[in-house]
């Protein structure tokens, strides 16, 4: 939902720096897989009481998320970098719930409803790109990307943002994961939605 609205924000200074390590010879490839070695680093971090240490990798983990978009509009996007983006995504996004549950176990329950409300958000925003692609259709409401993006109300803006209540507010992990799925799966029936009047003809 926020993604879009913040780009022309985040955009401007990652722009710089993408083009400082493309210069330097530093792939889109090597940051995705290094990101997702620090976010998986982080929900490892959760998992044993670290809860600050993984909140630095977590937020650490975004940046590089978006430092390879940055390079790879520098050096040219790749189908393969964008295979590489989503799967580290996602595998980041189910992660930490993940590191939750092993936590403590009363999260156990809400961690594991949380990371099937992201399995239908995956499959909602996959499926619906993989249908635009076929159609020839294209977006850039979320800057240049490798498939079509579609918008939803949980996106990663508002998914990092509960990532980082949970971790400074650790006792409300319940609580924020259960409201948080239900906006997942809001965000389905959404992008549902859109694909009936999209989709019709």
């Amino acid at each position: 939902m926020l993604d879009a609205k913040l780009r022309p924000l985040i955009d401007p200074p990652l722009g710089l720096l993408g083009r400082a390590l493309a210069g330097i010879g530093i792939s889109a490839n090597i940051l995705t897989l290094g990101g997702l070695a620090l976010g998986l680093g982080g929900a490892v971090a959760v998992a044993f009481g670290e809860l600050w240490l993984g909140l630095a990798l977590i937020l650490a983990n975004r940046l590089l998320d978006g430092l390879d978009g940055a390079v790879a509009r520098v050096r040219g996007p790749t189908q393969l970098g964008g295979y590489f983006d989503i799967v580290a995504d996602f595998a980041f996004y189910v992660s930490v719930p993940l590191g939750f549950g092993i936590l403590a176990s009363e999260n156990t329950l809400p961690a594991l409803v949380l990371v099937a409300s992201f399995v239908l958000t995956g499959v909602s925003f996959l499926a619906f790109a993989v249908i635009a692609a076929e159609r020839g259709e294209s977006t850039e409401a979320h800057g240049t990307k490798s498939f079509f993006y579609s918008t939803g109300l949980a996106e990663g803006t508002e998914t990092i943002a509960v990532f980082v209540a949970m971790c400074v507010f650790p006792a409300w992990f319940g609580a924020i994961a259960y409201g948080y799925a239900a906006l997942c799966v809001l965000t389905v029936f959404q992008r549902s939605a859109l694909a009936v009047m999209q989709f019709r003809a």
